[in-house]
């Protein structure tokens, strides 16, 4: 099978969290056979975010956590995405990424955001003083460095050396125009927001595509196959985890949101259902996202396993 590069038009990702009510060791294998099954059924790739102190089920190690799913899938890519960059040395994140794909040529990519949890920067010691700032010199650095562009003081390693052979994707989660417009700047691509309507996406890839930007736009939507796992409520399971984010997040904010987050149906109403979001969104690819608070692990991968029909009526 033909290796398809992270976040390239056409290519379908799933995002992957942990099951934090099972143990730690049971959270790595059942992730990992996730992964697998994903890939098995038609997934390009798989994505994994980050938040710390067990925040409503992510992750702390999303670099890591990338190299346990590429060891556990019988191909297609991983990345980190979103990974929050400025709690951590643009350096460090480009030597990791770069080493990585040495590992797994053409089969790593990253995805970065700022971060606004006030905990994740206290856990990490730091704070969130001039954050636009510390993100956007961060962002320019890694992809620079990433695409082979320009190495800066990592121009002595070897694995960043061959990214000027085999770059590194970078995509940048994006909520505004402004956003949007750094993105371009940067040479990167965007990653919406799962909770954006397809009016304020598609406001941002037109502000984009006119500041110059050429790198992929990536869509995210949350899915539940109706009789996948053997039961319904997605919509409620969904709407505990939208008054999670609710709990960070300004109004102002909350207004770009979409009314229904949630795509559920048969696997023929969702695969209408995410082709007009494409059309609607000027997205190229799509990241879909099947864990909800209360899914159990065999819930999820009856999920995963169900939407492969959707997949073959996306690719037709």
């Amino acid at each position: 099978m033909a290796i398809v590069p992270p976040f390239t038009s056409g290519s379908i990702s799933l995002r992957l969290y942990p099951h934090n009510d099972l143990p730690a060791d049971q959270i790595v294998s059942v992730m990992r056979g996730q992964a697998a099954l994903a890939a098995e059924v038609g997934f390009d790739g798989v994505m994994t975010s980050e938040h710390h102190g067990g925040f409503g089920g992510y992750l702390p190690n999303p670099v890591q956590m990338a190299g346990w799913l590429l060891d556990a899938m019988p191909q297609g890519w991983a990345a980190p995405c979103p990974l929050l960059l400025p709690l951590r040395p643009w350096a460090l994140v480009a030597e990791e990424l770069a080493w990585l794909d040495a590992r797994y040529p053409g089969r790593v990519g990253l995805g970065v955001a700022s971060g606004s949890l006030e905990a994740d920067f206290e856990i990490m010691g730091t704070n969130k003083d001039n954050l636009v700032e510390r993100f956007l010199v961060g962002l320019n650095a890694v992809t620079a460095a990433l695409s082979g562009r320009h190495a800066g003081v990592l121009a002595g390693d070897v694995a960043i050396k061959r990214c000027i052979e085999h770059p590194i994707p970078v995509i940048s989660a994006v909520m505004s125009g402004t956003a949007a417009r750094r993105a371009a700047a940067a040479g990167a691509g965007m990653l919406f927001a799962g909770v954006s309507a397809n009016w304020h996406c598609r406001e941002m890839a037109d502000t984009y595509r006119a500041a110059g930007g050429t790198g992929p736009i990536v869509l995210v939507r949350r899915v539940s196959v109706v009789g996948a796992s053997g039961e319904g409520g997605g919509q409620g399971r969904h709407a505990k985890q939208v008054d999670l984010y609710r709990s960070y997040t300004s109004e102002a904010s909350q207004s770009k949101w979409a009314t229904n987050q949630l795509t559920e149906g048969t696997p023929d109403q969702i695969a209408k259902s995410l082709i007009t979001d494409m059309k609607e969104t000027g997205a190229e690819s799509l990241n879909l996202r099947v864990h909800v608070p209360g899914v159990t692990p065999d819930e999820a991968l009856g999920h995963i396993a169900g939407l492969e029909w959707v997949l073959k009526k996306l690719r037709a």
